[in-house]
């Protein structure tokens, strides 16, 4: 006779999985949202490593969060001493890794760092409104513009070495994809951040053109981009996120809100490929926390489309506590390091007037609101 089996035979594969598995246990009984166990990090980021911040609004918070929690996130242009906060902001300062502005498509973050290295060169791109010059790669950052081309000439060379700078001393590039929606000059394929005419610059049908970019191109665009990177130094890692921001607008013919959960369901299908096919990218579910329907809408404000500053919180106490966590920190390890971090923000106060508890983020987006009749 053989001898008897104690174990309980498979009856199916979801038997024995983890309880963050299950939707009853993993969202509905969870003792609190987001549930604790959302996000397990695939690699632990070390409050010392070099962290290239870019990509569409949403990023400003994950990029704000981090340096005030003591990582070592890059400003390659800081801005000019005791430059008030809101104003350094609007100018593109204390932003991002660089002062590129936002970065809302992985076609656009590309063409920057092929400018960079001097494999792309951007057509079209000094605009004009009434006498003032801009950069059209990051038009937003010069509000009132330049006085003449050779002056928005001049400022980008200083920024295209400012991002040089900052991809080769980056250890971690932290990129939150925007939109799918884009437009781009016809004769040579350069994207721009906001369509001409916006901001600055003229329309012309003849040379520029709506593009809603497909998961194959876009992931395509962050393989080449990933690549580059890994020409600078083979370590860098990858952290991905989605912004939970709608769309203000739509040019694709389409209603905005059947635009916007394309666009952010293509990015996020191509995010979640990358992280699942490439041990040095991961993702970071923001973008389910603000907005899947258990948070029933109470993370963004009145207007359905701003992130209020509870959701951002939300969102980064998640990603950080799962850092921690992953790291094996205790309790008390986590204290002093979010206290050093403070010492750290008092110690720069002292020589600025930054604000660092400001929620607020810089949009060009948002102003496509004006040209709704």
């Amino acid at each position: 006779m053989a001898a008897s089996d104690d174990t309980d035979p498979v009856i199916s594969p979801y038997q024995g999985l983890e309880d963050r598995a299950f939707w009853r246990s993993g969202v509905v009984e969870a003792d609190a949202y987001p549930p604790h166990d959302i996000y397990k990090p695939k690699f632990v980021i070390p409050r010392d490593l070099p962290i290239f911040t870019a990509g569409s609004c949403f990023a400003q918070h994950v990029g704000r969060t981090l340096r005030h929690n003591g990582y070592d996130v890059i400003d390659a242009e800081p801005a000019p001493a005791k430059l008030p906060d809101a104003l350094a902001q609007r100018h593109g300062y204390r932003l991002y890794a660089a002062r590129f502005g936002n970065i809302y498509t992985v076609r656009q973050f590309l063409q920057l760092m092929f400018e960079c290295f001097g494999e792309h060169t951007p057509t079209d791109a000094v605009w004009e409104k009434d006498g003032r010059y801009f950069d059209a790669m990051r038009p937003g950052v010069t509000p009132r513009g330049h006085a003449s081309v050779d002056d928005v000439h001049a400022a980008r060379a200083l920024h295209l070495a400012a991002v040089r700078q900052a991809v080769q001393k980056t250890g971690l590039v932290v990129f939150t994809f925007g939109l799918t929606e884009s437009w781009e000059h016809i004769p040579s394929g350069t994207i721009y951040p906001t369509a001409p005419g916006t901001i600055a610059g003229q329309f012309d049908a003849n040379i520029h053109r709506f593009v809603n970019f497909r998961a194959d191109a876009i992931k395509a665009d962050f393989m080449a981009l990933r690549a580059l990177f890994h020409t600078i130094n083979k370590d860098v890692r990858f952290l991905l996120t989605v912004s939970p921001v709608p769309l203000t607008a739509t040019a694709s013919g389409t209603h905005v809100l059947p635009a916007t959960v394309y666009s952010k369901s293509v990015l996020r299908t191509v995010a979640g490929e990358l992280a699942e096919d490439h041990d040095d990218i991961d993702y970071f579910p923001s973008y389910e926390i603000v907005s899947s329907h258990p948070s029933a809408g109470k993370f963004f404000e009145d207007n359905m489309r701003s992130v209020h500053p509870r959701g951002v919180r939300r969102v980064m106490n998640a990603f950080l506590a799962a850092q921690d966590a992953a790291a094996g920190l205790t309790p008390r390890q986590i204290r002093r390091a979010r206290r050093d971090a403070k010492l750290a923000q008092a110690e720069a106060a002292a020589n600025t007037t930054t604000d660092t508890t400001s929620q607020d983020v810089i949009c060009e987006e948002e102003l496509l609101e004006a040209f709704r009749k």
